[in-house]
């Protein structure tokens, strides 16, 4: 949905960043500010400061600001829209739904309602659990004899399940409500409607989510009864495949620690805490999915994904890669870490000490090496099918990957074991590609928006297949065609490339697009194309140049939404703090990422109608198109390898000159006295800002 900047504006102006920063961070009066240690890096000493007169934040160590909205993302993890319903439940305002209907709203209110009353439930419980494990010894004996100490059974909420079957009778009198069934405590039985308590004589492992939230639980058996662990259902609060256990309790431990660890289960979480590794969650019962990857990659860029050495934990490790690999960039870290076939993560760390599992976590197997160990598993390497095999299963795995170093590199390293030109391999690879489209099966009928992962995927594996042979009509700016929304009908054998994705093209390796013929006449009737050969249109000088870097970053991520997934998280606070309309441009650009996913401009042109930044950002996508011929707007494709380092540099430019910015304000406030560390924050400023334009005159001569 899209929220009226007018009302972002008015609730950043009833909030205090001071108070919201100050609910997780413990901060001092230093000056005109409020100075603490970073919530985002490890320090000593406080370099994180907030002003409650620019109601901002900044670290001066690790570059992190943004507004209260951007904390609350930063921090909790939240998406735009959370964060700003929040923020707005704590100062009682409602977010206006603008592009809903009467019966739309009516609806969500239900469903939150629901929620509530769920949730509500499952807090009651909660707490009757925690409150029988103090009355039964051998429940306490059990925890005490797998070495957790009573403190950290209290900070994850450990309960107890008595062995009746109606024990929750004596907790809610109405044991017929439905919202017991619904939560998931109560099971009914359709035949006579007899109902039982689910979870009966286990250890009681709370699930909550983000905001610390009961939305489910884990049961841990204590006798020899079956299943071992047993998870509450699916319910409207609750959904396995996108929650992640001890997520909410780990968050601190998270940015301190520089990276997340990644368990099979909640045990596991729970005396790694105990035993000094509180950075750890775990996925629960089912294998690690993209959900989860993206949601991780909001607290950290390093993810460690841990697994037994058996069979079950390849097994369990290869379809976490499947998940990783999208969100594998540039700037992230992903390891698998595999254990002895005879330990989990408790049991190693108490047979052989913290030092020696984190040096275990230090020599995990990087992403780029588990990918080819997979795509090599049950390959012959000596043997041309075996190398041809190797081709086969890589090829998936690789065009998952995001564009950048680390996919041209894997590239580069396949070619030689396949024994193939890294340019031979990569032509191969796309024509393989868009055969596979050009043979999947339609069905109109079933066609839907696809996933964000999907819609990556399609991407990278649409920019593989370009090569020279193609002869088609790119859609540039357009949202893509999916199965069943071809350009060219149903019956067409045309490319099912159709449209490019989100302004996006090119041929995968950063080179510009390879065509036939540069000289396009769009709905030709000639030939047996839908273009012929025609003069070269007049050329009516340079294209105009942006008015400012902040003009041509939108105009880059409004022409490429899906640039956007690349950025850090310091970029996302620096662009959706520049002042109107830049800043509130991006961090509408933000929502609509997280509500909708990559978007093509025109779709986004349609979405942003009424916004105050609309006309701004029309002018700023024109600005691209000055000094072409009418007709053949879409007649060079834009590269996306060359749209996101052009990106990038302008980034670094604009954090240089917010860096010297700041630089100027902690000189003067060193002036007055007032301040005693504002000179250590201008050094480590100015630093900061050397090394940046030193990586930026470094890019620019490489670029020549």
């Amino acid at each position: 949905m899209a929220i009226p900047q007018s009302f972002i504006q008015e609730l950043l102006s009833r909030v205090d960043v001071v108070d919201i920063v100050g609910k997780y961070v413990q901060l001092k009066k230093g000056g005109a500010n409020f100075m603490g240690l970073c919530p985002f890096h490890g320090e000593k000493s406080p370099s994180f400061s907030v002003s409650p007169t620019k109601q901002f934040f900044h670290c001066f160590g690790c570059g992190k600001n943004g507004n209260a909205i951007g904390f609350l993302m930063e921090h909790a993890g939240m998406t735009f829209i959370e964060a700003v319903k929040d923020l707005a439940q704590q100062t009682g305002m409602v977010v206006p739904e603008e592009q809903q209907s009467p019966e739309d709203r009516a609806k969500a209110a239900a469903a939150k309602a629901k929620q509530d009353s769920l949730s509500d439930v499952l807090e009651k419980a909660g707490q009757a659990y925690r409150d029988e494990l103090k009355t039964t010894p051998r429940a306490v004996d059990y925890l005490k004899g797998r070495g957790l100490s009573g403190q950290i059974a209290k900070r994850f909420g450990l309960g107890y399940a008595p062995e009746g079957w109606r024990s929750l009778a004596s907790i809610f009198p109405k044991y017929d409500d439905p919202l017991l069934a619904e939560s998931g405590l109560v099971i009914v039985n359709e035949e006579d409607d007899k109902r039982y308590d689910r979870f009966r004589d286990r250890i009681m492992f709370p699930i909550r989510n983000i905001k610390g939230e009961c939305i489910g639980f884990g049961g841990r058996v204590i006798g020899s009864g079956t299943p071992k662990y047993l998870n509450s259902p699916e319910t409207p609060v609750f959904h396995k495949g996108r929650e992640l256990y001890g997520l909410y309790e780990a968050r601190e431990a998270l940015h301190s620690a520089g990276f997340v660890l990644v368990t099979e289960g909640y045990m596991d979480v729970v005396a790694l805490a105990q035993l000094g590794f509180a950075n750890s969650v775990a996925t629960l019962g089912t294998a690690c999915t993209p959900d989860h990857v993206q949601k991780l990659f909001r607290f950290t860029d390093a993810v460690v994904f841990s697994f037994d050495g058996d069979g079950a934990g390849r097994r369990a490790a290869r379809k976490a890669l499947d998940g990783a690999l999208p969100y594998a960039t540039d700037v992230r870290s992903i390891k698998f870490l595999f254990l002895p076939a005879e330990h989990d993560p408790d049991s190693y760390v108490r047979e052989f000490g913290q030092d020696a599992f984190a040096e275990q976590i230090k020599q995990a197997m990087p992403l780029s090496r588990f990918l080819i160990d997979a795509a090599s598993a049950d390959c012959d390497l000596q043997t041309a099918e075996g190398r041809a095999r190797l081709s086969s299963q890589a090829r998936p795995l690789w065009q998952l990957l995001p564009d950048g170093a680390l996919k041209q590199q894997l590239l580069s390293e396949l070619a030689q074991l396949i024994q193939l030109e890294t340019a031979g391999l990569e032509k191969l690879w796309g024509q393989q590609a868009a055969s596979d489209q050009r043979f999947a099966p339609r069905n109109p009928a079933n066609a839907a928006a696809p996933s964000m992962q999907s819609a990556n995927a399609a991407f990278h594996q649409a920019s593989a297949a370009a090569d020279e042979h193609h002869t088609f009509e790119p859609h540039y700016g357009e949202p893509p065609a999916w199965a069943g929304e071809s350009p060219y009908g149903s019956g067409s054998s045309a490319p099912a490339y159709g449209s490019a994705y989100n302004n996006a093209g090119g041929n995968g390796s950063g080179s510009n697009w390879q065509r036939k013929n540069p000289n396009w006449t769009p709905n030709s009737k000639f030939g047996n194309s839908r273009f012929k050969r025609d003069q070269p249109p007049v050329f009516t000088g340079p294209r105009t140049v942006p008015a400012s870097r902040a003009d041509h970053a939108a105009r880059l991520l409004l022409g490429n939404m899906a640039l956007w997934e690349t950025l850090a998280g310091e970029d996302h606070a620096m662009l959706c703090a520049l002042p109107a309309p830049h800043g509130p441009l991006f961090a509408w650009l933000e929502s609509q990422f997280h509500e909708q996913g990559a978007l093509g401009w025109s779709a986004l042109q349609t979405e942003m109608q009424g916004q105050a930044f609309a006309e701004d950002a029309v002018r700023w996508m024109a600005q691209d198109n000055l000094g072409v011929t009418p007709g053949n707007e879409d007649a060079t494709p834009p590269d996306p390898q060359e749209a996101r380092q052009e990106l990038r540099r302008l980034l670094n430019m604009l954090l240089i000159d917010r860096l010297k910015q700041l630089e100027t304000e902690a000189l003067a406030q060193a002036a007055t006295g007032q301040d005693p560390e504002a000179q250590q924050r201008w050094r480590s400023l100015h630093e900061r800002r050397k090394e940046l334009m030193a990586s930026a005159a470094a890019a620019l001569l490489a670029s020549q």
